[in-house]
């Protein structure tokens, strides 16, 4: 929503990429305060505060909306929910996730994990069958043609993956191995959110003057190159010697990534569909989050074994940082050879004609063909008596 209210308030452009690059920015702030705040409270207070803590914020949230979000940001006219669409991609999403998540457990050729895996997939299939279908789909086909839209959410989905896997290791690798306290682990966090901020802020200047790929690329090399970096950890190593220098690469490298990639993933698209790039995009995200995280960690588990040192477990998280390193790379080609060199040019008022409009055409020229037919023989009538004044008798 809060995506939407922002391509739809900023036309396509520079002032929008403006935008999009403060929303990233606050997202980043916040992000650095939660990591920090969360470890501390795991530690002094308890991991449930972790959870109660954002009941407060929700009801701060909540009070704010009269005041920051217009009146008038309500459509004309709403169409219908599509509740199949929406119930498919929903089950067909969390089988899928579910048979990759389970397989630390299950491992990859139990029977369970083929079964959620088909099913979720064959879920997904009639998804995309029902879209191209029903008259107000929860997701236009057509939106998918974009190279901007396709090659961002490609992108979105990799990097998400990197950058989730990112977090997940070097934290278990800081406590684990290093046995670092949860609250320094937040504190140890801190570089690399305040390097993230200045990444998005530098990659709204780039995309302001450029395109969302001029930042793209460098930012997916970037982080590629820190968590390369980080998969270099060493069981007897610390804080300043394997954590910061990463820390400060990665987090530039994501920093250039995210502000534009939100650009690109909404670039071309018209004001009316706005939501449903954004959408589009966050459910990327999500995806990509969760499996790349659950191959990532199950690949990490097979290195490890039943080791518990911190030899064993070092040398598990090395191998999934750097496979995240490998995720960055591959959004750097999608980057590269998917999303167009230039400026898109700008949507149209509608890029494809709803059941709505057709019916509201329907009724329109229905109406006015009673008044052309009139107008039509007045004028007959008018010729007829123009020729009868104009015969001698």
């Amino acid at each position: 929503a809060a995506l939407a209210m922002l391509t739809t308030t900023f036309a396509e452009g520079p002032r929008r990429v403006r935008a999009l690059g403060v929303w990233s920015a606050v997202n980043a702030a916040g992000g650095a305060l939660g990591v920090l705040v969360g470890g501390l409270l795991t530690e002094y207070a308890g991991w449930r505060w972790v959870m109660l803590v954002n009941l407060p914020i929700v009801a701060v949230a909540l009070a704010l909306v009269p005041a920051g979000v217009p009146a008038d940001a309500r459509p004309a006219r709403r169409d219908r929910l599509d509740v199949l669409g929406a119930v498919l991609a929903t089950c067909g999403v969390t089988l899928l996730v579910l048979g990759v998540v389970r397989t630390d457990a299950e491992g990859w050729g139990a029977p369970v994990t083929w079964v959620m895996l088909v099913a979720g997939a064959a879920l997904l299939a009639a998804f995309v069958r029902t879209e191209g279908r029903t008259s107000a789909p929860l997701l236009r086909l057509g939106l998918l043609r974009g190279r901007w839209v396709a090659g961002a959410n490609v992108l979105v989905f990799f990097s998400t993956a990197g950058q989730f896997a990112a977090f997940y290791f070097v934290s278990l690798y800081m406590q684990q191995v290093l046995g670092m306290g949860a609250a320094a682990t937040g504190a140890a966090f801190v570089p690399f959110s305040v390097s993230l901020v200045a990444g998005t802020l530098v990659a709204t200047r780039i995309t302001s003057a450029r395109t969302p790929r001029t930042s793209l690329v460098p930012g997916s090399l970037l982080a590629a190159a820190g968590l390369a970096w980080f998969a270099f950890i060493s069981p007897d190593g610390g804080f300043l010697t394997d954590v910061l220098g990463p820390c400060l690469v990665t987090g530039f490298g994501v920093g250039l990534v995210i502000a534009p990639i939100v650009a690109a993933a909404t670039t071309g698209v018209a004001p009316h569909e706005a939501g449903m790039a954004s959408g589009l995009m966050n459910s990327s995200r999500q995806l990509g989050g969760c499996i790349g995280l659950a191959v990532l960690a199950t690949l990490a588990q097979h290195r490890t074994g039943t080791a518990t040192g911190p030899t064993a477990l070092n040398d598990g998280y090395a191998l999934g940082l750097a496979g995240a390193a490998l995720l960055f790379l591959i959004a750097a080609v999608v980057a590269i050879r998917v999303l167009p060199g230039g400026r898109a040019a700008p949507p149209g008022p509608r890029s494809e004609p709803t059941a709505a409009n057709e019916a509201e055409r329907a009724v329109k020229n229905s109406t006015e063909a009673p008044s052309r037919r009139t107008a039509s023989k007045h004028r007959t009538d008018d010729e007829a008596d123009d020729e009868l004044e104009g015969t001698p008798s």
